[in-house]
Order: structure tokens, then C-alpha cells, then sequence
């Protein structure tokens, strides 16, 4: 789901933000007068905003037929604002991720369909210069081949959002291309289906996405990502053209750590060419020579117990299209299956349960109370969390990966009863 942090799936994405949630107060009524419903009171709430945003929308060009196709009878969805404001409170483990993305039915499926669309998906390779495997594999974990798009009203979906969502400006944005997009007469209201959060078609696009990169492949003068395979598979290749994806080259390679290794250098910001690493000891089993000089960045994504990858530009176009470690890493390794690789031979930390969000919050408090600030504790490990986890480490001792376990929590409370 393209630029999408919450729709943000699992996808538990990994950057650090902090959630606002805006309460709107209604004027006292006079004690003479009847109270109104709440949910009358809400509806009146609603129609004012939608008045008001339907004068935006004029102002930004959408012409009054379109809004009155769209916006006629709508009415906010109260799945939708629940969903939006769910936090679970268990993530899982990367490992149990992966063997859900990669489970042996949906590899044997696209296996299938690389087949079945071989010559679709030789001509999208050749005009985009994105691989085939990548494209499919995309295709499988966004919408399981087409098959599960979301079946909410994506202007519905938005308007509620915009109204009472975390993120209204956000919301509001794509509202206003998602009404360009009707406009632009590519999809009708009633057929414009996708996610509770936006997010739409056979790849998930959400509308500034689809506006900036759909594509119209086969020819029909419309952009049809819902229906048509080749509009939404080639929106997809130029999606990560356009984020600097190299054809035929790896998203990066599982690597070898030797034991004095310092683990702080396991930092999205610490980039190095393949050969430099290799100086510090990496092992890179078969490294291509013709990669040697390439820029890579080292992922711990179970911390330093479990496996270690250097991965290279492809994944960090795969990060532009969803920004989740876990996320990118399941689509390289779908490819490479569909190549015939794709598997990791260094044992996961199965032992190593994931903490729970109010761990994490406790994990963020003690960091802050021990004088290692990141801000106010959200629950989500981003950037600034991982640079306090390190900056603790490095000062007791401890190999500096920066990932947040239950060994790393008991310790901080240790450290906290001592103040």
C-alpha cells in the first residue's frame, strides 16, 4: 500500500509518530430546550463539514456533477473510524510474518500466474525495467492476486477520515484526488471499493498514488487498477521504476557477522559499498564482483540473535512503496522464491517473544527516565527509539542492535529501581 504508513499495516510499520486525537465539543443547549441525540448531533457535525468541504472542492476544480454523484446521501462509516483508532496490542514476531506472506499456497499461486501472464509481464519488464517476480509478489500480499481489493466505499471511507479520522488533513488530501479521479472518468463512485483506510485497487494504491503512477496499459483510455491486470500490474513497475528500482539486480543478500562485530553500524543511516563491509569482516557468501561498489545498508530485523541482511536499492524502493522493514523484506524474499531461492538459513530467535504495546510504552519511560530521551512514549519503535535503545547499550556494555526485546526491558527496570 504505496506511501501509506498505517493503513500502515503490519505492518507495524517502523516509523515513530504520535497519534492526536482531536475531541470536538458541542455548545450547551438551554435547559428549556430537548437535548438532540447524540447520533443526530454527530450527523449535523458531519453535514457541516461536508458542506464546507464541498466548497473546497468546487474551489479546487471538481465540478458540481461529480460532487453531487459522490457526495449526495453520504454518511460517515463507524467501521471505519473504529479501525482507524485500533492499536493492538500484540505485534508478531517477523518470522511468523514471513511464513504468512510466503506460505506455500500463495508462492505455488503465483508461480501460476507468472505463467499464465508471462507475456503481460514480459512487456511490462521491458517498458519498466522492474522484474516480474517483484511485480507478482507485490500483487500477492496487497490484494492475494485481486482477489481481496477491500470492498468499502473509498469516498466513504476518506470522507470519515477527513471528518473524525487521526490523520484529517492526510484524509482530506486524497479525498480531493479521489474525486479527481472520478472526474477523470477512470472509475464510477459505486465501483471505486478499497480499504477502510483508502487504500484501493489490485495493488493498493491510495488516490495521490494512483494520480502520480497509474497507468493505462491496456489501452482502454482508463486506468483501471481494479479490473485490469495489466493497468494495475504496470501502474505497480512504474511506481518503482520511478523509486529507483534496477532490473535484474538482488534486494540484497543474507551476510555472515563476525563475533567482535559492533552492531550500532546496523543503522538505516549508515550506508556502505558492498566491499566496505566485507572490510569489516561480512561474510557475503557468492557476492557478484559487479556489485561490489554498490550501497548497502545492514538489517537486523530480529536484533543481533537472529539473521543479518545488507540490502541494496531495490529494497529501498520496496520500502518507498511501504514503508515496513518486515513488509519489503517478505516481498524480496517472495521474488527470490519464484526464482528459486529465497530462503534464510540463519535460525530466527524463536525464543524471543515480542513485547506488547504497553511494554513498549513501559520500555520508552524508562528510556526517557534514565536520561536517553526520544520523545513522548507511543508504543512504536521508530527512529528516535532505536537511537535511545542504542545509545543505552553502548553505555552498559550490550551489543548495541537496537532492538527492543523482553531481556532489554527487564534491564531497564532494573536500571529504573536503582534511581
Amino acid at each position: 500500500m504505496p506511501l501509506f504508513s498505517a493503513a500502515l499495516r503490519p505492518l507495524g510499520l517502523f516509523a515513530s509518530v504520535t497519534l492526536l486525537l482531536f475531541v470536538v465539543s458541542q455548545p450547551l443547549m438551554a435547559s428549556a430546550s430537548p437535548r438532540p441525540e447524540p447520533a443526530r448531533e454527530e450527523q449535523r457535525s458531519f453535514a457541516a463539514w461536508l458542506a464546507d468541504f464541498r466548497r473546497e472542492a468546487l474551489k479546487a476544480g471538481i465540478q458540481p456533477r461529480v460532487l453531487d454523484a459522490a457526495l449526495d446521501d453520504l454518511r460517515p462509516d463507524p467501521s471505519v473510524i473504529s479501525a482507524d483508532r485500533s492499536q493492538p496490542e500484540f505485534s508478531r514476531p517477523i518470522w511468523d510474518y514471513l511464513d504468512g506472506a510466503l506460505s506455500l499456497r500463495r508462492v505455488a499461486q503465483a508461480e501460476y500466474l507468472l505463467v499464465k501472464h508471462a507475456t503481460l509481464l514480459h512487456r511490462i519488464e521491458q517498458h519498466y525495467g522492474v522484474d516480474r517476480q517483484a511485480l507478482v509478489a507485490i500483487w500477492g500480499l496487497e490484494s492475494n492476486f485481486g482477489h481481496s481489493q477491500g470492498n468499502k466505499s473509498v469516498i466513504r471511507s476518506l470522507a470519515t477520515l477527513a471528518h473524525e479520522g487521526r490523520r484529517p488533513e492526510f484524509a482530506h488530501q486524497q479525498l480531493i484526488a479521489a474525486l479527481q479521479i472520478l472526474q477523470q472518468g477512470d472509475i464510477t463512485p459505486r465501483r471505486m471499493l478499497g480499504s477502510w483506510a483508502g487504500a484501493m485497487g489490485q495493488t493498493q494504491f491510495i488516490p495521490t498514488t494512483y494520480q502520480r503512477y497509474a497507468v493505462d496499459f491496456d489501452g482502454d483510455g482508463r486506468r483501471d487498477i481494479w479490473n485490469s491486470t495489466a493497468d494495475a500490474l504496470a501502474s505497480t513497475a512504474h511506481y518503482l521504476q520511478r523509486s529507483g528500482w534496477r532490473l535484474g539486480q538482488p534486494w540484497g543478500f543474507e551476510v555472515g557477522l563476525p563475533v567482535d562485530f559492533d552492531y550500532a553500524l546496523a543503522d538505516p543511516q549508515v550506508s556502505k559499498p558492498l566491499r566496505e563491509w566485507q572490510e569489516l569482516g561480512i561474510s557475503i557468501p557468492d557476492l557478484p564482483p559487479q556489485y561490489g561498489d554498490q550501497e548497502a545498508i545492514l538489517l537486523l530485523p530480529a536484533g543481533h540473535l537472529g539473521p543479518a541482511f545488507l540490502t541494496l536499492a531495490n529494497f529501498r524502493a520496496i520500502l518507498k512503496y511501504n514503508n515496513s522493514n518486515a513488509y519489503a523484506m517478505a516481498i524480496g524474499l517472495f521474488a527470490d522464491r519464484l526464482s528459486g531461492n529465497g530462503e534464510v538459513s540463519a535460525r530466527w530467535p524463536y525464543h524471543e517473544r515480542p513485547l506488547s504495546r504497553a511494554e513498549r510504552i513501559e520500555l520508552q519511560q524508562h528510556l526517557n527516565l534514565l536520561g536517553y530521551p526520544l520523545g513522548e512514549p507511543d508504543g512504536i519503535i521508530g527512529t528516535n527509539s532505536r537511537q535511545a535503545i542504542r545509545a543505552f547499550q553502548l553505555d552498559h556494555g550490550l551489543a548495541a542492535d537496537g532492538f527492543p526485546s523482553a531481556s532489554l526491558l527487564k534491564r531497564l527496570r532494573r536500571e529504573s529501581r536503582r534511581r
